[in-house]
């Protein structure tokens, strides 16, 4: 099974932090359940996410879709000074509407195949006022300061998907990848529920076996079978939270074998699919 794990965790609607260290940090590739966005405000640190690589400059918004599988490294001879905010899928769910919806960020970055917006001219833009106001607001003290932290998230959110949605950002492309594993990745997210295997792959894109599976691993930190395992649980994992038997999640999500669906299953989640009967 693959070797990145699930990190953070989230009980309310959304967490947001401040924090700045010259701690050396370089974390394995792994997963959130829920939404994150990360302003990078100094040092120096370089973003991997789902196959691509990203060089950070001060003020860039970084987003992860939840499950995304992504690592950061971090250079300690300076500090690293960034907000994050985790974000549950229920509130953006809650905030999408026929008017507005806040999850048009997210939505826009997986259309754009892009992971990091940087905004054009900082000192005209709204979305930077307000990440500095965002920013200055951890060192309030005053009265309700963490309510008010709290109506300068929303307005955040607000003033970054009207500025995604007028263009005024830049949806920027990766500083380092491979076409081809973009490529393959993108396939088989595409086509999780069909039939997935190395031999139909390779002949797909062209290339060696051995070959796209040791530039898979170079690329993505995990195997190609793992990958493929990985989305596919999730996928199911979704089904059955959404009220689809578990057998019949097991086959419609492109497992073949309910027994190893299971141990993969609680490999993975540490427990069995039908706790999420329970909940």
């Amino acid at each position: 099974m693959p070797n990145y794990s699930k990190r953070g965790y989230l009980n309310s609607d959304f967490r947001i932090f401040h924090l700045e260290d010259s701690i050396k940090k370089e974390f394995d590739y792994h997963y959130h359940e829920f939404h994150k966005i990360t302003i990078f405000i100094k040092g120096s640190v370089k973003y991997y996410i789902e196959g691509k690589s990203y060089e950070l400059e001060p003020y860039d918004i970084v987003l992860v879709n939840r499950n995304d599988i992504h690592k950061i490294e971090v250079d300690n001879s300076v500090p690293y000074e960034r907000i994050i905010i985790y974000i549950s899928p229920s509130f953006i769910e809650a905030y999408h509407t026929d008017d507005y919806d806040l999850g048009y960020c997210f939505a826009e970055a997986q259309r754009e195949h892009a992971n990091v917006l940087r905004i054009h001219s900082l000192e005209k833009s709204s979305l930077f006022k307000i990440t500095n106001r965002l920013e200055k607001s951890f060192a309030d003290t005053d009265y309700a300061s963490d309510l008010y932290r709290q109506v300068l998230f929303l307005e955040f959110m607000i003033q970054l998907n009207r500025t995604a949605i007028k263009k005024h950002l830049d949806f920027m492309e990766a500083d380092l990848y491979n076409e081809k594993v973009v490529e393959i990745l993108h396939y088989i997210n595409q086509n999780l529920t069909s039939a997935l295997t190395i031999d139909d792959l390779s002949n797909r894109f062209f290339l060696s076996k051995f070959y796209m599976m040791r530039l898979f691993k170079a690329e993505t930190g995990y195997t190609i079978g793992n990958y493929i395992t990985y989305r596919r649980l999730l996928l199911a994992r979704e089904a059955i939270l959404s009220g689809v038997p578990i057998t019949k999640a097991c086959y419609d999500c492109g497992f073949t074998d309910y027994s190893a669906f299971s141990r993969a299953y609680k490999k993975e989640f540490k427990a069995s699919p039908r706790t999420l009967l329970n909940g």
